[in-house]
């Protein structure tokens, strides 16, 4: 069973709003069954409309349209597809009744505009709109189905899941579209698919794999159409089950796990603290933490030393290092590492100090230089690493590398922080 969705609007098209309904819905559609084939953007143009649906019918059995249903005279979606099925407006009390009642908790006065809200096409299934004042539209012709949803992302949400949703499932006889999607991190794209070309070789036919990278991550997702799922998501399980022995060490968790989340559980179990001391990441590192709830059981200090005073008057990094090595060094980035630990008192500690350009770099130090360190009772270790040639892509993956460090350190330390907890 093949969808498609066509978001409508000029606002989307010279890129003044971000287009996240087409995504949701592809979501929604996706774990009923209904395979998306197709995409697309049309602005508020008539002929471009009809036009667009016109050929989405031609190649697919359902059509899921958002936008252009407001008061206003550029929302046309809604007399588009009034006179594309060969129909008329009429009035609908029930809507009327709602933007009245809506309208006037908000002191705004019902006008003509807002009457016309009311009008729907005569040949349309009215979807009610609880949470606006335009109501989603159902039409039906030689068994296929357009479906017209207002492009309100949290009224969409809510038409979806309250209306489309449950009247697509008694419609259509619905086969299972399956996904699952393991996180891989510390490994780059090409090296994990060269690591595990003799497994995604010998997966069965039916299942399709994708690598999906971003910075320091891959996820890799296997996907199965118009299946039996539980079986088929129990293969999918063994087949992830078997990169457990190929790649152990890279291996995060599934869909939306991060490592900062896995971090943050692995910390709060063991009663051990952390403490960020960034330069380059600006405080990229401390936020990816304090974003969670619960961060504050282990998460005691974050310092955003930019500036070469700073490292030296709050982290303690000493003068004739940085005039030595430079601020960007293996030296001031363990210095660094070394102050926050002790100014915090944390169990481990992280630092990062680089270039994140686009301007600062040299032949010796390349813009992308990071340099990492991390820091506990036993010592200190530090590493270089290349993170890249756009500011944003640095930041990003010295972040998620830094992380990475923090992860394998703690890993590393916990035995030892039980016994000692024990010992207590």
């Amino acid at each position: 069973m093949n969808a498609e969705i066509i978001t409508i609007g000029d606002e989307i098209l010279i890129g003044q709003i971000v287009d996240t309904n087409a995504a949701y819905i592809a979501q929604q559609l996706n774990a009923t069954g209904i395979v998306v084939s197709e995409r697309a953007s049309v602005g508020d143009d008539a002929a471009q409309i009809m036009r667009s649906i016109e050929q989405a019918l031609g190649r697919s059995n359902i059509v899921i349209t958002t936008g252009g249903l407001g008061p206003t005279k550029d929302d046309i979606t809604k007399t588009t597809l009034t006179r594309m099925f060969g129909s008329r407006l009429v009035n609908d009390p029930k809507v009327e009744e709602h933007v009245r009642r809506m309208l006037a908790q908000r002191g705004i006065e019902f006008n003509e505009l807002n009457r016309g809200q009311a009008m729907v096409p005569e040949c349309c299934t009215v979807l009610f709109n609880a949470h606006g004042t335009a109501p989603g539209m159902w039409f039906e012709r030689d068994g296929k189905v357009v479906i017209s949803l207002p492009g309100v992302p949290f009224e969409m949400r809510h038409l979806m899941e309250d209306e489309v949703l449950p009247r697509l499932k008694s419609r259509f006889s619905l086969r299972a579209v399956v996904h699952r999607t393991m996180i891989t991190a510390g490994i780059a794209e090409s090296m994990l698919a060269a690591r595990i070309a003799a497994w995604e070789e010998a997966l069965p036919p039916y299942l399709k794999l994708a690598y999906l990278p971003s910075p320091n991550i891959v996820r890799l997702r296997l996907s199965a159409y118009e299946v039996e799922g539980e079986a088929v998501s129990q293969e999918i399980e063994r087949q992830f089950a078997k990169l457990y022995d190929i790649i152990p060490d890279n291996i995060v968790g599934y869909e939306n796990d991060t490592a900062q989340h896995n971090l943050h559980e692995f910390l709060r179990e063991r009663g051990l603290t952390i403490a960020v001391a960034e330069s380059c990441t600006g405080g990229s590192i401390a936020s990816k933490f304090t974003a969670m709830a619960g961060a504050s059981a282990y998460f005691l200090c974050g310092v955003t030393a930019y500036s070469n005073s700073a490292k030296q008057t709050i982290l303690g990094v000493r003068p004739e290092t940085i005039e030595r090595y430079g601020a960007v060094s293996e030296q001031t980035a363990r210095e660094m590492a070394e102050g926050v630990r002790r100014i915090s008192g944390a169990d481990l500690a992280v630092a990062t100090t680089g270039i994140a350009g686009p301007t600062g770099g040299s032949e010796e130090k390349p813009v992308g230089t990071v340099w990492f360190a991390v820091a506990d009772a036993r010592g200190t270790t530090a590493m270089m690493r290349n993170s890249g040639t756009d500011r944003g892509q640095i930041i990003d993956r010295a972040t998620a590398y830094a992380i990475e460090m923090l992860a394998k350190r703690a890993a590393a330390i916990a035995p030892q922080a039980k016994k000692t907890a024990e010992d207590k």
